[in-house]
């Protein structure tokens, strides 16, 4: 007896696995405004709009050229204009001849600050002696020096270079009990503010009409630098151009004003 296979039903046999199932593609949506011809597929890229700055300047760039084309039509057409005539003052000249002598005469003299200032400086009287080992006689002194004499030496030292200090003459003497000094100092050529400015003064008193300057006397004693002696002190100053003449005299007592005076108008005389 053949025995025959058993053949399993459609029922018994497994199921087959499932596909996935498909997602439908969504096709992109066209940008807003854009068109899409009929049975055409959608485009994914923007249309290029123009840009506002670019217009604006082609607009400016445009409108210069257009207004500068104008202007030269317009410019071009029109008639040249004449220019005013220069005009220029003629120089004009005195009727009359000139007196070359007469009016040097009639000038104003220049100070009489050049050449050796020793001659211009006054020299010790008669019963005059040496004072110390300062000059008794007209003598050129350096700033060096001058400044040392004055009792402030680092400051006027400095003050007399800083103001272009040129030269200076000076001359010593002692009679009696007084002991006088007479210096002329001099700055640079555009410097007469400088020899104005120290000549001048709120208590000066002065000793001849004509004179830029005057004199005082001190009623206080002073001392003598490093030590306890005491003097009185006198001074007169003036100026001239770039010229500066100083007195000074030294007192054991009050000195006298008319002593002060006297030497004081004796220089000037010898400067004017």
């Amino acid at each position: 007896m053949t025995t025959r296979p058993v053949e399993p039903s459609p029922a018994d046999a497994p199921a087959p696995a499932e596909a996935p199932a498909a997602v439908p593609a969504v096709p992109a949506e066209p940008f807003a405004g854009a068109f899409v011809p009929a049975g055409a597929a959608p485009s994914l890229h923007r249309p290029r709009r123009p840009r506002p700055v670019l217009l604006l300047v082609s607009g400016l760039v445009l409108g210069t050229v257009i207004g500068g084309a104008v202007g030269y039509a317009v410019q071009a057409n029109r008639p040249p204009t004449p220019l005013p005539p220069i005009q220029v003052a003629l120089p004009s000249y005195p009727a009359e001849v000139v007196d070359p002598a007469a009016l040097a005469a009639a000038a104003p003299k220049p100070p009489a600050v050049d050449g050796d200032l020793r001659k211009l400086l006054m020299t010790a009287p008669t019963g005059g002696t040496a004072w110390a080992d300062y000059p008794d006689t007209p003598t050129w002194i350096t700033v060096g020096e001058l400044a040392e004499r004055s009792g402030r030496s680092a400051e006027t030292f400095k003050n007399l270079n800083s103001k272009d200090f040129r030269r200076a003459v000076e001359v010593n003497w002692k009679k009696d009990d007084l002991k006088v000094r007479v210096t002329l100092i001099q700055y640079a050529a555009d410097r007469a503010a400088e020899a104005k400015t120290r000549a001048s003064g709120y208590r000066l008193k002065p000793f001849a009409d004509d004179a830029n300057g005057g004199f005082e006397v001190g009623s206080e004693p002073l001392y003598w630098a490093e030590t306890t002696e005491q003097y009185y002190l006198g001074t007169a100053l003036a100026q001239r151009g770039t010229l500066v003449m100083e007195v000074e005299v030294f007192g054991t007592r009050p000195v006298n004003p008319d002593v002060v005076k006297d030497i004081a108008k004796q220089q000037w005389e010898r400067l004017v």
